[in-house]
């Protein structure tokens, strides 16, 4: 597998039907190339819902973006992962983690980018059978 990638899919608080502060952040650096898939599970966690790479013969539906300038991507990524909090103060826990993944577009094509997998225990907790955070947030409100 590739060891980089100028695109990134997100599946959560990310995704552009949010309309999150992180969601502008993301718009201001990324261009949405469509919607995409990935092989994943997404557990309902009570307050939230997060993705995880367990393979249960799931997907995950999400968005694809691609960033708008390579020579930035570092600096973009280190943002997302403070966001995603990947490097917690001390005595902290790390929730997420960041992975290549392969995904696979509206047209079928294969584009491996970026993710950020929930790497925290998920046993017994249920798994949201619509593939797609925004369809099951609607659902969820009352």
């Amino acid at each position: 597998m590739q060891t980089h990638s100028h695109f990134l899919f997100v599946y959560g608080s990310l995704l552009s039907g949010f309309k999150s502060p992180a969601y502008e952040y993301i718009s201001k650096y990324f261009k949405l190339r469509g919607n995409a898939s990935v092989k994943g599970t997404i557990y309902d966690m009570g307050t939230f819902p997060v993705g995880t790479s367990h393979n249960t013969g799931r997907m995950i539906r999400g968005e694809l973006y691609e960033i708008r300038n390579p020579k930035e991507l570092s600096f973009i990524l280190a943002q997302l992962d403070d966001y995603e909090g990947l490097y917690p103060d001390d005595g902290e826990d790390i929730y997420y983690k960041r992975e290549l993944v392969t995904t696979t577009n509206e047209a079928g094509d294969e584009v491996v980018a970026w993710i950020y997998w929930y790497n925290k225990d998920v046993e017994g907790k249920p798994i949201i059978e619509s593939e797609n955070m925004m369809d099951y947030l609607e659902r969820k409100q009352p």
